[in-house]
């Protein structure tokens, strides 16, 4: 078995807490992550998501008409910032739909965690408020449905596992 240890880029305010979330909780992460602010898990507000480095590209997706402008953070960002342990992430959406995504697709691409698209909050009927969004554009080998299947929209809910 493969299993990804992240590095540890500092972002953490220690390595087994985070701030607590002043808003609205948009995001909740568990499993094996190093860092957390209730229990166990990892809430976020919009403004913690907002306050990790941000990464923007301009692609066309399979659901929406032409090309949009896409910013998040990276997604190994986030793990990173949690200390992340695992070979995969089971994200889950508000409608229960949930995908398997290996930790390496984060690492072969610039995947993110959508909180804007051409420069506003997407609206949850517009596949918000968060989206697990490859640059489809930027390389032929994410046009695959498999790869289709991993871009999940109206995320609430990752689970790191080994």
């Amino acid at each position: 078995m493969l299993v990804l240890s992240l590095p540890h880029t500092g972002l953490a305010e220690t390595s087994d807490a985070l701030a607590a979330p002043s808003g609205p909780v948009i995001l909740k992460v568990d499993g094996d992550i190093a860092a957390a602010n209730v229990g166990e898990e990892a809430h976020f507000d919009r403004a913690m998501l907002s306050a990790l480095p941000q990464h923007e590209f301009t692609t066309g997706t399979p659901w929406t008409e032409g090309a949009s402008h896409y910013r998040g953070p990276l997604m190994r960002t986030l793990l990173e910032h949690i200390g992340a342990e695992g070979e995969a992430v089971y994200v889950s959406a508000l409608n229960g739909y949930e995908a398997e995504i290996p930790v390496t697709d984060f690492y072969d691409y610039d995947v993110i965690l959508a909180l804007e698209r051409d420069e506003k909050a997407i609206p949850i009927r517009e596949y918000g408020p968060l989206w697990v969004l490859y640059p489809f554009d930027h390389d032929e080998a994410l046009l695959s449905e498999r790869m289709r299947f991993r871009s999940v929209w109206q995320v609430m809910h990752i689970n790191v596992r080994q």
